[in-house]
């Protein structure tokens, strides 16, 4: 009898492949030199923005200023407003400074001269005047000048010290007229080469409004001289203002 065929046995089963070890994705980094040039590629291309939006700015600004005066010559449009300015003078300070010169000055073209494309608010000379009321304007050294040369005249009687000497200080006068105004004024005039109204100066350029100061170069306080936004010298205008 014959015995039944065996089942053939099963090939053993490979073993399962191992999987390949799985890459790292995370990127290497980058040389310096990859790195600098990466960087000056990013710098040029913001360098280029900004020099087109700088293009783009002038242009409007260009256009804006073209548009202003279009609106300032168009039929009909109101003129620029003149700066407005008040002239403040420390008479005796300036008339003995012009003495010193042998000269006088037609305060009348001085003022015209001061006062030219600007709108005029106030003139106004600080005098020293003789301590009798019954002396004539007309008659005093520092107040004659300005009489009917479009001037306020501000007289303030000399004092008699112990000593023998006269003094009228006309400063503070002067000071305080000058802050009262600075709400109608651009320009302050301050016709003085006394170095002591500095601080005055510092003040009411504190406030926004310039200060000029006109007097003869010689005689003027050098600290004075240099707080002024501007200063004039009367011996270089001599001949457009000479009495």
């Amino acid at each position: 009898m014959q015995r039944a065929a065996e089942p053939e046995q099963a090939a053993p089963a490979e073993p399962a492949a191992v999987p390949a070890a799985r890459k790292d994705r995370t990127s290497a980094p980058l040389p310096a030199e990859k790195q600098l040039a990466q960087l000056a590629h990013e710098v040029s291309a913001l360098t280029r923005t900004l020099e087109a939006q700088a293009a783009q700015l002038a242009q409007l600004v260009r256009v804006q200023e073209d548009l202003a005066r279009r609106v300032a010559h168009a039929p009909g449009a109101a003129p620029a407003a003149a700066p407005r300015i008040g002239v403040f003078v420390d008479a005796a300070n300036i008339e003995l400074a012009l003495d010193r010169l042998k000269h006088r000055v037609n305060w009348k073209k001085l003022l015209d001269y001061l006062s030219e494309g600007r709108q005029l608010v106030r003139a106004v000379a600080y005098s020293p005047v003789h301590e009798d009321p019954g002396v004539s304007i007309e008659t005093q050294r520092f107040a004659e000048p300005f009489i009917d040369q479009g001037f306020r005249v501000v007289r303030k009687p000399f004092k008699r010290f112990s000593d023998g000497t006269i003094k009228a200080n006309v400063d503070i006068e002067m000071a305080l007229d000058i802050m009262e105004m600075l709400d109608r004024l651009d320009v302050v005039v301050l016709v003085s080469g006394d170095g002591d109204f500095e601080r005055l100066v510092e003040v009411v350029q504190a406030k926004g409004v310039r200060v000029e100061v006109v007097s003869v170069g010689g005689s003027t306080a050098s600290n004075l001289r240099h707080a002024a936004d501007r200063f004039i010298d009367i011996q270089a205008i001599l001949p457009k203002v000479r009495a």
